[in-house]
Protein backbone atom coordinates (compact mmCIF):
# COMPACT_ATOMS: atom_id res chain seq x y z
CA UNK A 1 0.00 0.00 0.00
CA UNK A 2 1.50 3.44 -0.94
CA UNK A 3 0.33 6.43 1.19
CA UNK A 4 0.71 9.89 -0.02
CA UNK A 5 2.90 11.86 1.97
CA UNK A 6 1.09 14.63 4.71
CA UNK A 7 -2.65 13.02 4.03
CA UNK A 8 -3.56 10.77 6.93
CA UNK A 9 -5.52 7.33 5.98
CA UNK A 10 -8.95 6.87 6.57
CA UNK A 11 -8.27 3.51 7.52
CA UNK A 12 -4.68 2.89 9.15
CA UNK A 13 -2.34 1.01 6.60
CA UNK A 14 -2.19 -2.70 8.04
CA UNK A 15 -5.64 -3.10 9.60
CA UNK A 16 -7.59 -5.07 6.55
CA UNK A 17 -4.56 -6.99 6.84
CA UNK A 18 -4.10 -7.72 10.71
CA UNK A 19 -5.10 -11.34 11.78
CA UNK A 20 -7.11 -13.62 10.12
CA UNK A 21 -10.06 -12.75 7.85
CA UNK A 22 -13.27 -12.55 9.43
CA UNK A 23 -16.14 -15.35 9.45
CA UNK A 24 -19.28 -12.95 8.36
CA UNK A 25 -22.66 -14.91 9.91
CA UNK A 26 -25.93 -14.24 7.53
CA UNK A 27 -28.77 -15.13 7.72
CA UNK A 28 -30.72 -18.67 6.56
CA UNK A 29 -27.60 -20.46 8.01
CA UNK A 30 -25.55 -18.80 5.24
CA UNK A 31 -22.33 -17.02 6.06
CA UNK A 32 -19.83 -15.26 4.35
CA UNK A 33 -16.19 -17.05 4.94
CA UNK A 34 -12.56 -16.95 3.48
CA UNK A 35 -12.15 -18.58 0.24
CA UNK A 36 -10.57 -22.30 1.37
CA UNK A 37 -7.66 -23.80 -1.24
CA UNK A 38 -9.99 -27.59 -1.00
CA UNK A 39 -11.30 -29.26 -3.81
CA UNK A 40 -15.12 -28.01 -3.07
CA UNK A 41 -14.04 -24.33 -3.27
CA UNK A 42 -12.22 -25.02 -5.98
CA UNK A 43 -15.37 -26.69 -7.54
CA UNK A 44 -17.15 -23.72 -6.87
CA UNK A 45 -15.08 -21.60 -9.00
CA UNK A 46 -14.99 -23.97 -11.65
CA UNK A 47 -18.90 -23.88 -12.14
CA UNK A 48 -19.19 -20.27 -11.67
CA UNK A 49 -16.40 -19.90 -14.41
CA UNK A 50 -19.32 -22.29 -16.70
CA UNK A 51 -22.12 -20.05 -15.89
CA UNK A 52 -22.76 -18.14 -19.04
CA UNK A 53 -24.35 -15.22 -17.20
CA UNK A 54 -21.39 -15.15 -14.38
CA UNK A 55 -19.01 -15.38 -17.60
CA UNK A 56 -20.79 -12.30 -19.16
CA UNK A 57 -21.34 -10.18 -16.17
CA UNK A 58 -18.15 -10.78 -14.88
CA UNK A 59 -15.68 -11.42 -17.28
CA UNK A 60 -14.57 -14.71 -15.30
CA UNK A 61 -13.41 -18.08 -16.63
CA UNK A 62 -11.92 -20.74 -14.97
CA UNK A 63 -9.68 -23.66 -16.97
CA UNK A 64 -9.59 -26.70 -14.59
CA UNK A 65 -9.07 -27.04 -10.94
CA UNK A 66 -5.14 -26.21 -10.78
CA UNK A 67 -5.99 -22.64 -12.22
CA UNK A 68 -9.13 -22.68 -9.67
CA UNK A 69 -6.73 -23.14 -6.67
CA UNK A 70 -4.46 -20.38 -8.33
CA UNK A 71 -7.06 -18.16 -8.09
CA UNK A 72 -7.91 -18.92 -4.66
CA UNK A 73 -4.61 -17.93 -3.17
CA UNK A 74 -4.66 -14.88 -5.49
CA UNK A 75 -7.73 -14.20 -3.73
CA UNK A 76 -6.14 -14.79 -0.32
CA UNK A 77 -3.21 -12.47 -1.45
CA UNK A 78 -4.89 -9.93 -1.58
CA UNK A 79 -6.27 -9.40 1.62
CA UNK A 80 -2.05 -9.89 2.96
CA UNK A 81 -1.48 -6.94 0.24
CA UNK A 82 -4.70 -4.73 1.39
CA UNK A 83 -5.81 -4.12 -2.49
CA UNK A 84 -9.17 -6.34 -1.85
CA UNK A 85 -10.25 -8.99 0.39
CA UNK A 86 -12.85 -11.64 -0.95
CA UNK A 87 -15.44 -13.61 0.52
CA UNK A 88 -16.94 -16.99 -0.07
CA UNK A 89 -20.72 -16.98 0.78
CA UNK A 90 -21.57 -20.57 1.77
CA UNK A 91 -23.62 -22.62 3.97
CA UNK A 92 -22.00 -23.11 7.38
CA UNK A 93 -19.86 -26.13 7.16
CA UNK A 94 -20.93 -26.28 3.32
CA UNK A 95 -19.69 -25.33 -0.54
CA UNK A 96 -19.89 -21.86 -1.44
CA UNK A 97 -22.44 -20.58 -3.60
CA UNK A 98 -21.23 -17.57 -4.67
CA UNK A 99 -18.60 -14.54 -4.00
CA UNK A 100 -18.72 -11.57 -2.02
CA UNK A 101 -15.73 -8.94 -1.91
CA UNK A 102 -14.23 -5.32 -2.05
CA UNK A 103 -12.22 -5.21 -5.11
CA UNK A 104 -10.37 -1.54 -5.53
CA UNK A 105 -9.37 -0.92 -1.83
CA UNK A 106 -7.79 2.11 -1.25
CA UNK A 107 -7.28 3.08 2.41
CA UNK A 108 -6.08 6.42 2.05
CA UNK A 109 -9.36 7.50 0.56
CA UNK A 110 -11.43 4.96 2.61
CA UNK A 111 -12.78 3.18 -0.38
CA UNK A 112 -13.75 0.45 -2.25
CA UNK A 113 -15.56 -1.29 -4.73
CA UNK A 114 -18.64 -3.89 -3.23
CA UNK A 115 -18.34 -6.91 -5.74
CA UNK A 116 -20.49 -10.34 -5.98
CA UNK A 117 -21.78 -13.00 -8.02
CA UNK A 118 -23.90 -16.07 -7.14
CA UNK A 119 -24.70 -19.71 -8.70
CA UNK A 120 -27.28 -20.44 -10.41
CA UNK A 121 -28.94 -22.43 -7.56
CA UNK A 122 -28.58 -19.87 -5.39
CA UNK A 123 -30.23 -17.06 -7.37
CA UNK A 124 -33.67 -15.26 -6.48
CA UNK A 125 -33.32 -16.31 -2.60
CA UNK A 126 -32.26 -12.83 -1.46
CA UNK A 127 -28.48 -14.21 -0.81
CA UNK A 128 -27.17 -11.74 -3.00
CA UNK A 129 -28.87 -8.78 -1.34
CA UNK A 130 -27.59 -9.91 2.55
CA UNK A 131 -24.38 -10.58 1.70
CA UNK A 132 -23.83 -7.27 -0.18
CA UNK A 133 -25.10 -5.73 3.15
CA UNK A 134 -23.21 -7.74 5.05
CA UNK A 135 -20.15 -7.24 3.50
CA UNK A 136 -20.78 -3.07 3.33
CA UNK A 137 -22.03 -3.10 6.92
CA UNK A 138 -18.43 -4.69 8.13
CA UNK A 139 -16.58 -2.64 5.59
CA UNK A 140 -17.49 0.32 7.08
CA UNK A 141 -18.67 0.20 10.10
CA UNK A 142 -16.02 -2.72 11.42
CA UNK A 143 -12.85 -1.75 8.89
CA UNK A 144 -13.85 1.83 8.47
CA UNK A 145 -13.96 2.69 4.97
CA UNK A 146 -16.02 5.82 4.20
CA UNK A 147 -17.88 4.93 0.56
CA UNK A 148 -18.65 2.03 -1.24
CA UNK A 149 -19.36 1.78 -4.68
CA UNK A 150 -21.22 -0.80 -6.34
CA UNK A 151 -21.59 -0.67 -10.28
CA UNK A 152 -23.36 -3.06 -12.80
CA UNK A 153 -24.02 -3.14 -16.64
CA UNK A 154 -27.34 -0.72 -17.29
CA UNK A 155 -28.59 -4.40 -19.38
CA UNK A 156 -28.31 -6.34 -15.75
CA UNK A 157 -31.32 -5.14 -13.72
CA UNK A 158 -30.96 -7.88 -11.28
CA UNK A 159 -28.07 -6.10 -10.18
CA UNK A 160 -29.87 -2.84 -9.50
CA UNK A 161 -32.29 -4.85 -7.63
CA UNK A 162 -29.74 -5.98 -5.31
CA UNK A 163 -27.95 -2.55 -4.74
CA UNK A 164 -30.87 -0.78 -3.95
CA UNK A 165 -32.32 -3.66 -1.22
CA UNK A 166 -28.40 -3.61 -0.16
CA UNK A 167 -29.18 0.00 0.81
CA UNK A 168 -26.66 1.49 -2.45
CA UNK A 169 -28.18 4.66 -3.63
CA UNK A 170 -27.90 5.39 -7.58
CA UNK A 171 -26.37 7.99 -8.14
CA UNK A 172 -26.23 8.01 -11.95
CA UNK A 173 -25.44 6.07 -15.31
CA UNK A 174 -21.80 6.35 -16.57
CA UNK A 175 -21.28 5.72 -20.52
CA UNK A 176 -19.43 3.16 -21.78
CA UNK A 177 -17.56 2.52 -18.47
CA UNK A 178 -17.82 -1.22 -18.27
CA UNK A 179 -16.52 -4.03 -21.00
CA UNK A 180 -18.38 -7.10 -21.00
CA UNK A 181 -17.41 -10.58 -23.50
CA UNK A 182 -20.43 -8.15 -25.89
CA UNK A 183 -18.72 -4.97 -25.60
CA UNK A 184 -18.54 -1.94 -23.73
CA UNK A 185 -21.50 -1.32 -22.05
CA UNK A 186 -23.12 1.89 -20.26
CA UNK A 187 -23.12 1.35 -15.97
CA UNK A 188 -25.17 2.29 -13.05
CA UNK A 189 -23.23 3.97 -10.13
CA UNK A 190 -24.76 3.17 -7.03
CA UNK A 191 -23.03 4.28 -3.07
CA UNK A 192 -23.22 3.83 0.32
CA UNK A 193 -21.02 5.96 3.23
CA UNK A 194 -20.85 5.66 6.43
CA UNK A 195 -23.75 7.20 8.32
CA UNK A 196 -26.47 6.03 5.74
CA UNK A 197 -29.51 4.25 6.90
CA UNK A 198 -29.77 0.54 5.84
Amino acid sequence: MIFSPGIPAVVPEGRLAAGDQPVLPLAAGLELRPWLPTDADADALLTAGQDPAISHWNLFSVGGRAEARARIERLRARRRTETGAVWAIAPVGGAPVGLAGLNDVDLVAGTAEVVYWVLPEARGSGVAVRAARRLSGWALDDLGLHRLTLCHSTANPASCRVAEKAGFTFEGTQRSALLHADGWHDQHLHARVAGDPV
